[in-house]
Protein backbone atom coordinates (compact mmCIF):
# COMPACT_ATOMS: atom_id res chain seq x y z
CA UNK A 1 0.00 0.00 0.00
CA UNK A 2 2.82 2.59 -1.26
CA UNK A 3 3.31 5.24 -3.66
CA UNK A 4 6.44 4.47 -5.51
CA UNK A 5 8.81 6.73 -7.22
CA UNK A 6 11.48 6.31 -10.05
CA UNK A 7 14.00 5.66 -7.90
CA UNK A 8 13.54 1.70 -8.82
CA UNK A 9 14.18 2.25 -12.58
CA UNK A 10 16.60 4.42 -12.37
CA UNK A 11 18.59 2.66 -9.81
CA UNK A 12 18.34 -0.16 -12.47
CA UNK A 13 20.39 1.89 -14.59
CA UNK A 14 23.28 1.33 -12.60
CA UNK A 15 23.04 -2.01 -11.09
CA UNK A 16 21.61 -5.66 -11.32
CA UNK A 17 18.82 -5.30 -9.08
CA UNK A 18 17.60 -9.10 -10.28
CA UNK A 19 20.94 -10.57 -9.52
CA UNK A 20 21.09 -12.91 -6.52
CA UNK A 21 24.47 -12.14 -5.76
CA UNK A 22 22.46 -8.40 -4.83
CA UNK A 23 20.29 -10.35 -2.13
CA UNK A 24 21.08 -8.65 1.48
CA UNK A 25 23.15 -10.46 3.57
CA UNK A 26 22.31 -13.42 5.12
CA UNK A 27 18.86 -13.39 3.32
CA UNK A 28 19.25 -17.01 1.16
CA UNK A 29 17.01 -17.11 -1.95
CA UNK A 30 14.29 -19.19 -0.78
CA UNK A 31 13.23 -21.89 -4.27
CA UNK A 32 10.62 -21.71 -5.93
CA UNK A 33 8.83 -24.93 -5.35
CA UNK A 34 9.34 -27.39 -8.27
CA UNK A 35 5.98 -28.71 -9.76
CA UNK A 36 4.87 -29.90 -13.16
CA UNK A 37 3.61 -26.85 -14.83
CA UNK A 38 6.80 -24.60 -16.10
CA UNK A 39 7.40 -21.07 -16.35
CA UNK A 40 7.75 -21.61 -20.32
CA UNK A 41 4.44 -23.52 -20.28
CA UNK A 42 2.65 -20.93 -18.90
CA UNK A 43 4.37 -17.50 -20.84
CA UNK A 44 3.22 -19.44 -24.00
CA UNK A 45 -0.47 -18.63 -23.36
CA UNK A 46 0.37 -15.31 -23.44
CA UNK A 47 1.94 -14.15 -26.22
CA UNK A 48 -1.31 -11.77 -26.71
CA UNK A 49 -3.53 -9.71 -24.52
CA UNK A 50 -7.41 -9.52 -24.41
CA UNK A 51 -7.72 -6.68 -22.57
CA UNK A 52 -9.88 -6.37 -19.91
CA UNK A 53 -9.11 -3.26 -17.90
CA UNK A 54 -10.72 0.09 -19.22
CA UNK A 55 -7.10 1.57 -19.22
CA UNK A 56 -3.36 0.52 -18.87
CA UNK A 57 -1.41 1.30 -15.59
CA UNK A 58 1.66 2.96 -14.80
CA UNK A 59 5.14 0.85 -13.64
CA UNK A 60 6.17 4.15 -11.41
CA UNK A 61 4.46 7.63 -10.46
CA UNK A 62 5.05 9.58 -13.31
CA UNK A 63 5.66 7.31 -15.61
CA UNK A 64 3.36 6.70 -18.84
CA UNK A 65 0.62 4.18 -18.70
CA UNK A 66 1.75 0.64 -20.84
CA UNK A 67 0.22 -2.08 -18.49
CA UNK A 68 -2.99 -3.73 -19.37
CA UNK A 69 -4.98 -6.10 -17.52
CA UNK A 70 -5.55 -9.17 -20.15
CA UNK A 71 -7.91 -11.91 -19.70
CA UNK A 72 -7.78 -15.57 -20.46
CA UNK A 73 -10.25 -18.55 -19.39
CA UNK A 74 -9.67 -18.68 -15.42
CA UNK A 75 -7.17 -16.63 -14.92
CA UNK A 76 -6.42 -12.49 -15.60
CA UNK A 77 -2.42 -11.26 -16.03
CA UNK A 78 -0.28 -8.68 -16.64
CA UNK A 79 3.29 -8.11 -17.70
CA UNK A 80 5.41 -5.54 -15.20
CA UNK A 81 8.24 -5.02 -12.64
CA UNK A 82 8.14 -5.94 -9.69
CA UNK A 83 8.81 -3.37 -6.65
CA UNK A 84 8.93 -4.81 -3.03
CA UNK A 85 5.85 -4.53 -1.08
CA UNK A 86 7.90 -4.62 2.88
CA UNK A 87 4.12 -3.60 4.50
CA UNK A 88 2.27 -5.70 7.35
CA UNK A 89 4.23 -7.24 10.60
CA UNK A 90 7.38 -5.55 11.62
CA UNK A 91 10.27 -7.89 11.17
CA UNK A 92 13.71 -7.75 10.81
CA UNK A 93 13.50 -7.25 6.75
CA UNK A 94 10.28 -5.25 7.16
CA UNK A 95 10.30 -1.85 9.48
CA UNK A 96 10.53 1.16 9.64
CA UNK A 97 14.35 1.51 9.20
CA UNK A 98 14.23 -0.99 6.41
CA UNK A 99 11.99 0.49 4.37
CA UNK A 100 11.00 3.93 3.74
CA UNK A 101 7.35 3.44 3.10
CA UNK A 102 6.42 1.01 5.44
CA UNK A 103 2.88 0.62 6.48
CA UNK A 104 2.13 -2.01 9.77
CA UNK A 105 -0.91 -2.83 7.89
CA UNK A 106 -1.90 -5.10 4.37
CA UNK A 107 -5.11 -4.88 3.37
CA UNK A 108 -5.78 -8.48 4.15
CA UNK A 109 -5.46 -10.26 7.26
CA UNK A 110 -4.13 -13.47 8.62
CA UNK A 111 -6.41 -15.76 10.36
CA UNK A 112 -5.12 -14.15 13.77
CA UNK A 113 -6.61 -11.21 12.79
CA UNK A 114 -3.42 -9.40 12.63
CA UNK A 115 -1.29 -7.89 9.20
CA UNK A 116 0.62 -10.31 6.77
CA UNK A 117 3.87 -11.48 7.27
CA UNK A 118 5.86 -9.80 4.39
CA UNK A 119 8.99 -11.22 5.27
CA UNK A 120 7.19 -14.59 5.30
CA UNK A 121 4.46 -15.36 3.23
CA UNK A 122 4.41 -14.76 -0.81
CA UNK A 123 1.79 -12.40 -1.84
CA UNK A 124 0.91 -9.99 -4.76
CA UNK A 125 0.08 -6.61 -4.43
CA UNK A 126 -3.16 -5.46 -7.21
CA UNK A 127 -4.08 -2.11 -7.33
CA UNK A 128 -6.92 -0.62 -5.38
CA UNK A 129 -9.96 -0.23 -7.22
CA UNK A 130 -10.55 2.28 -10.03
CA UNK A 131 -12.04 3.04 -13.13
CA UNK A 132 -9.15 1.48 -14.75
CA UNK A 133 -10.07 -2.00 -13.15
CA UNK A 134 -11.71 -3.64 -10.37
CA UNK A 135 -10.33 -6.52 -9.27
CA UNK A 136 -13.19 -7.88 -7.17
CA UNK A 137 -14.94 -7.50 -10.28
CA UNK A 138 -12.93 -10.05 -11.94
CA UNK A 139 -13.74 -12.72 -9.02
CA UNK A 140 -10.69 -11.73 -7.45
CA UNK A 141 -10.09 -11.15 -3.53
CA UNK A 142 -7.67 -11.29 -0.33
CA UNK A 143 -6.49 -15.03 -0.69
CA UNK A 144 -6.63 -15.73 -4.26
CA UNK A 145 -3.65 -17.58 -5.87
CA UNK A 146 -1.54 -16.17 -8.11
CA UNK A 147 1.56 -17.54 -10.36
CA UNK A 148 4.29 -15.28 -10.46
CA UNK A 149 6.47 -15.87 -13.24
CA UNK A 150 10.44 -14.41 -13.44
CA UNK A 151 13.00 -15.91 -15.49
CA UNK A 152 12.36 -19.95 -15.41
CA UNK A 153 10.97 -19.83 -11.85
CA UNK A 154 7.06 -19.64 -11.19
CA UNK A 155 5.92 -18.97 -7.53
CA UNK A 156 3.16 -19.38 -6.09
CA UNK A 157 1.49 -16.63 -3.80
CA UNK A 158 -1.89 -15.12 -2.90
CA UNK A 159 -3.22 -11.92 -3.35
CA UNK A 160 -2.57 -10.14 0.06
CA UNK A 161 -2.59 -6.67 -0.28
CA UNK A 162 -3.85 -3.49 -2.33
CA UNK A 163 -1.88 -0.46 -3.69
CA UNK A 164 -2.37 2.47 -6.15
CA UNK A 165 -5.19 2.93 -8.12
CA UNK A 166 -2.75 3.67 -10.72
CA UNK A 167 0.40 1.39 -10.62
CA UNK A 168 0.65 -2.27 -10.68
CA UNK A 169 3.71 -4.59 -10.27
CA UNK A 170 4.26 -5.60 -6.65
CA UNK A 171 4.80 -8.24 -4.58
CA UNK A 172 6.48 -9.03 -0.97
CA UNK A 173 9.74 -9.40 0.23
CA UNK A 174 9.04 -13.30 0.78
CA UNK A 175 7.67 -13.18 -3.10
CA UNK A 176 10.69 -10.96 -4.67
CA UNK A 177 13.29 -13.57 -2.08
CA UNK A 178 11.88 -17.06 -3.36
CA UNK A 179 11.99 -16.04 -7.13
CA UNK A 180 15.69 -14.73 -6.92
CA UNK A 181 14.89 -11.15 -7.04
CA UNK A 182 16.61 -8.60 -4.05
CA UNK A 183 13.76 -8.41 -1.60
CA UNK A 184 15.25 -5.39 -0.05
CA UNK A 185 12.55 -2.92 0.19
CA UNK A 186 14.63 0.35 -0.57
CA UNK A 187 17.33 -1.11 -3.42
CA UNK A 188 15.87 -3.84 -4.14
CA UNK A 189 13.04 -5.05 -6.97
CA UNK A 190 13.07 -5.97 -11.15
CA UNK A 191 13.06 -3.13 -13.52
CA UNK A 192 11.17 -6.00 -15.95
CA UNK A 193 10.13 -9.10 -17.01
CA UNK A 194 8.02 -10.64 -13.96
CA UNK A 195 4.53 -12.12 -15.12
CA UNK A 196 1.78 -11.99 -12.73
CA UNK A 197 -0.99 -14.78 -13.19
CA UNK A 198 -4.14 -14.54 -10.75
CA UNK A 199 -6.91 -17.62 -11.21
CA UNK A 200 -10.16 -15.72 -10.74
CA UNK A 201 -12.79 -17.43 -8.42
CA UNK A 202 -10.06 -19.27 -6.14
CA UNK A 203 -9.30 -18.48 -2.77
CA UNK A 204 -6.66 -19.62 -0.57
CA UNK A 205 -8.05 -19.82 3.66
CA UNK A 206 -6.00 -19.14 5.50
CA UNK A 207 -4.26 -16.65 3.63
CA UNK A 208 -1.17 -17.83 5.18
CA UNK A 209 -1.11 -21.64 4.29
CA UNK A 210 1.83 -21.83 2.14
CA UNK A 211 1.52 -25.70 1.97
CA UNK A 212 -2.39 -24.75 0.36
CA UNK A 213 -1.08 -22.32 -1.81
CA UNK A 214 1.43 -24.42 -4.04
CA UNK A 215 -0.93 -27.48 -3.54
CA UNK A 216 -4.25 -25.28 -5.28
CA UNK A 217 -1.82 -23.16 -7.52
CA UNK A 218 -0.46 -25.94 -9.04
CA UNK A 219 -3.58 -27.39 -9.67
CA UNK A 220 -4.94 -23.96 -11.12
CA UNK A 221 -1.97 -23.85 -12.97
CA UNK A 222 -2.79 -27.49 -14.76
CA UNK A 223 -6.40 -26.39 -15.29
CA UNK A 224 -5.28 -22.99 -17.03
CA UNK A 225 -2.76 -24.98 -19.82
CA UNK A 226 -6.40 -27.05 -20.47
CA UNK A 227 -8.64 -24.29 -21.06
CA UNK A 228 -6.46 -21.79 -22.85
Amino acid sequence: MRTRTLTLAAAAAGTALIAAAALPAGAAPVQAPEGAVAASDLLAEMTSCSQISNGKYSLDVGAPATVPVCGMNGAVFWKADMDIDCDGQVTIECNKRTDPWFQDQTAFHQSDGRPLNSAHLPYIVVPGPSGIWNYTGSGIRGGSVAAVIHGDQVQYAVVGDTGPTKIIGEASYAAARALGINPDPATGGAASGVTYIVFTNSRVSPIEDQEATASLGEALAEQFLEDN
